[in-house]
């Protein structure tokens, strides 16, 4: 079982920085990782993803395009930690985020678009004004 606890949302002005963090309990070895978000009366969206096979040090990361270039994913397995770097916030990133978490065999493959993640965070809002 895999508990996931985010934190780091805020309020900030557009332009600003936040930095979420997600630290789980269980075991994610072989997991993909996300965050996601989702604004009042809009879909939830992926927004990053990160995913490390068990048996590789290679990661690999997807963004989604409206976030391309202004936010990182990375993750500390010393500290049991997915983050998420925002740097350049719009008003239009105004949403409450999400980690979560799922096998492969559950996705079928790791990226934003994947689907039937397993282990949800409760989210943390973030809130960006012009």
């Amino acid at each position: 079982q895999v508990q996931l606890v985010e934190s780091g949302g805020g309020s900030v002005q557009a332009g600003g920085s936040l930095r979420l963090a997600c630290v789980w309990s269980g075991s994610t070895a072989g997991h993909c990782m996300g965050w996601h978000r989702q604004a009042p009366g809009k879909e939830r969206e992926g927004v990053a993803t990160f995913y490390t096979r068990v048996d590789s040090a290679v990661s690999s990361t997807s963004y989604a395009d409206s976030v391309k270039g202004r936010f990182t994913i990375s993750r500390d397995n010393t500290k049991k930690a997915l983050y998420l770097d925002m740097n350049n916030l719009e008003p239009a990133d105004t949403a409450k985020y999400y980690c979560a978490a799922g096998t492969l065999s559950s996705l079928g493959y790791c990226t934003v678009r994947s689907k039937g993640f397993t282990y949800w965070g409760q989210g943390t809002q973030v809130t960006v004004s012009s």
